[in-house]
């Protein structure tokens, strides 16, 4: 399989969950052969729109432009870094990279922290707060992962603590042959301990498939440390 076609199993699992986020609070995206697109307020940090192919660039563009005059504070993850939206009203917010870990990759070296999969909602709320950096869970209705996700089929919150608190996070989602790792974080910044830990249990929860995500940066060389391979980049435009 070629690094493109990575790329493209990298960008359908990202929009998943970017549409598993958006159901969770009760705003549910649509495919479409081109892109996944969402109407409506997404939470922080989530896109409006996912780009699923690097060659329909036609069929993103008119969407782009629905999505600009139907919702003036937007953004647009373009999957494959080619579309230009400057036209409309749109800047770069960032670029990354998406990142492919083959499943036969051996196990990094264990960093000390026990890892477990979030199992309630309690443990959801205390998992945000790490997340977020906070000491406390945040109130209802700032949350950014509401419990529906813990039904979500194919998601699991990996949580790794040190003396019962949490200390560093992940989110696994699996779609078909690949399973995504997102929101990696540790709350002292270490996030290479944090893809240590969540890479193994990750691999035991969904075994035999390939990890795909995206990151940038101290985040980007972290995870390729750990095995992660570069397989095409990705930006998200703002408006």
């Amino acid at each position: 399989m070629s690094t493109g076609a990575w790329a493209t199993l990298c960008a359908g699992n990202n929009a998943r969950w970017c549409d598993a986020v958006g159901r969770a609070h009760g705003r549910p995206g649509e495919f479409r052969p081109a892109l996944w697109l969402n109407r409506a307020a997404m939470p922080p940090y989530y896109p409006n729109a996912v780009t699923l192919t690097p060659d329909e660039t036609a069929a993103q563009l008119t969407a782009a432009h629905e999505l600009a005059h139907t919702r003036p504070a937007c953004s647009v993850k373009d999957s494959f870094a080619v579309l230009d939206l400057r036209p409309l009203g749109f800047d770069v917010l960032f670029d990354a990279t998406w990142l492919w870990r083959a499943a036969d990759t051996p196990a990094p070296a264990a960093m000390g922290l026990v890892w477990s999969a979030v199992a309630d909602a309690a443990g959801l709320a205390h998992w945000e707060a790490a997340w977020a950096g906070h000491d406390e869970p945040p109130a209802e209705n700032e949350r950014i992962f509401p419990p529906a996700l813990l039904d979500e089929p194919g998601v699991a919150f990996l949580a790794g603590t040190r003396r019962g608190g949490i200390v560093a996070v992940a989110v696994a989602n699996e779609t078909g042959a690949v399973v995504g790792l997102s929101n990696v974080y540790a709350t002292d910044g270490d996030t290479e301990v944090a893809y240590a830990g969540a890479l193994p249990l990750a691999a035991r929860l969904f075994p035999g498939r390939a990890l795909v995500g995206y990151e940038r940066g101290d985040e980007l060389a972290a995870a390729r440390r750990v095995g992660f391979a570069p397989v095409g980049p990705l930006r998200v435009w703002a408006r």
